[in-house]
Parts: C-alpha cells; structure tokens; sequence
C-alpha cells in the first residue's frame, strides 16, 4: 500500500501552517526559530515527497535536502548564539524588547 502524495503534501502544508503561526504569533525568540525550523522541514518533506513520486532514478531531492539539513543547522547555531548575546544584554528574549536595539 502506497500513500498518495497528496498525503504528503497535506502534512507538509499543516506543519508550514503550524510553523508560521508559531513564528508570526509568539513573542519569544526561541519559540521563533523553532517555528522557523518546522517550515524548513516542510520544505524538505515536500522535497523528499516530490523526489519519491518523481521516477526516482536521480538523488536530486535527497541532495537539496540534505543541503536544507545543513543550512538548518547552521542557522541555528547562528541563531542560538545571537539569542544568547541579546539575552546578556537586554536580561529577556522577548522580541519587542530586542526592537529597543535601535539606540
């Protein structure tokens, strides 16, 4: 049994959906650059999806993927460590105090 890829792309569009509300919504820079990362995981659902009903005979999405998994990662190294230096200076990660940056 074979899942259709509308399944795929269905649980692709939730969890964008489920991302970009958590990154439009919360006041948290934390909880931002998780919903940020379910997006990019979306992405690379449908990636991987779209490479699996294609016919398969490159690697082609499982590349971009594992490129998406790399720059995920570096961002959130980058990321953590920029939310690290806020948090020293402003003693909160809450996004509204950050925007007092422009001092």
């Amino acid at each position: 049994m074979t899942i259709p890829l509308s399944h795929y792309l269905a649980v692709s569009a939730a969890l964008f959906s489920i991302g970009l509300f958590g990154a439009l919504t919360r006041r948290s820079a934390i909880i931002v650059l998780i919903g940020i990362e379910i997006m990019m995981n979306a992405a690379n659902l449908n990636l991987i999806a779209f490479w699996r009903y294609s016919d398969g005979t490159r690697a082609t999405g499982q590349l971009f993927t594992f490129f998406g998994i790399t720059i995920a990662a570096a961002e959130v190294a980058v990321g953590l460590a920029i939310v690290i230096s806020v948090y020293r200076l402003f003693q909160s990660t809450n996004v509204n105090e950050i925007s007092d940056m422009k001092k």
